[in-house]
Parts: C-alpha cells; sequence; structure tokens
C-alpha cells in the first residue's frame, strides 16, 4: 500500500472540508481510552496548542494521523490512529516511518511521550527502532538505520 506523508495544520483543517472529514474519521475510530477529549474537542485543542496533524495519505484519504508538536529540535509524536478497516496492513509503521524521516530531514529528534502509550504502540515503536529514554518519560528514535529500511 504506497502511503505518503501529510502535514495538516490549522488552515486546511478550516478550510478544506475533506481534510477536516477524514481527520475526524480516523479519530472517532480511536478507543475511546485514546483521546482525552471528544474527538471535534480534541483536534482544536491540539491546533490551539501549535500543534499539526501528520496523516498517512493513500488514493487521495487520509488512512491514519499521529498529532505532532514541534519543540527545538524535538518532534512530540502522540495520539496515534488508523482507521480501523486499514488496521494491520502496514498504515501505522509507514506513517511513523515517513515521520521519522522528515524529523530527521529537519535535523529534529522524534520522541513519544510514554504517558500517551497503549501497550501495542510500546511493541510497535520498539520494532521501528524507537527506545525508552533512561528516565522512562519517552520512547526516541536516534538513527533512521535502526529501522532496518523499513519502506
Amino acid at each position: 500500500m504506497p502511503v505518503t506523508l501529510q502535514e495538516i495544520d490549522r488552515a486546511q483543517w478550516e478550510q478544506e472540508v475533506q481534510v477536516a472529514q477524514d481527520l475526524t474519521r480516523i479519530y472517532r475510530d480511536a478507543p475511546a481510552e485514546r483521546l482525552p477529549a471528544p474527538v471535534e474537542r480534541f483536534i482544536d485543542d491540539h491546533f490551539t496548542q501549535g500543534g499539526t496533524f501528520c496523516c498517512a495519505l493513500f488514493n487521495a484519504r487520509r488512512l491514519g494521523a499521529v498529532a505532532v508538536r514541534r519543540e527545538t529540535r524535538v518532534w512530540w509524536l502522540s495520539h496515534f490512529c488508523v482507521r480501523t478497516e486499514t488496521r494491520h496492513r502496514g498504515v501505522g509503521s509507514r506513517l511513523l516511518t515517513l515521520i521519522a524521516e522528515r524529523a530527521h530531514e529537519e535535523s529534529c529528534m522524534p520522541r513519544v511521550p510514554t504517558s500517551v502509550l497503549m501497550m501495542g504502540d510500546q511493541l510497535l515503536l520498539t520494532r521501528l527502532g524507537y527506545h525508552p529514554a533512561a528516565d522512562g518519560t519517552y520512547y526516541e528514535l536516534h538513527s533512521l538505520a535502526s529501522q532496518g529500511g523499513r519502506r
């Protein structure tokens, strides 16, 4: 499944109906414990805090999303979700790989706070080469080589 990366900001969310529909559908498919608020409020709050969403795009539809908050040299990733009908097809792995590649292109380190991780997320991150920080508060990907060249 050829998945590409698309970053969504507040302007796209507000101006492009299909973007808003797709992002809302992705997070409506999320298990209830994955989101801290109702979907629309969660998305709006994330944009209000200066975040964006990185989405997996396939055939002009967004199939998965990750909330991204940028700090100096760090991209904080959270709230991973893939549409129910496309789970277990590599969309989440591909999305995280594309995000890591983009972060490294910008000389940034992708990190994921452990406070937002479900057990499946931890296993996925480990498989993709992320390692827990010494203090256990986040996972970090130091090198794209640790991803084993997965595409």
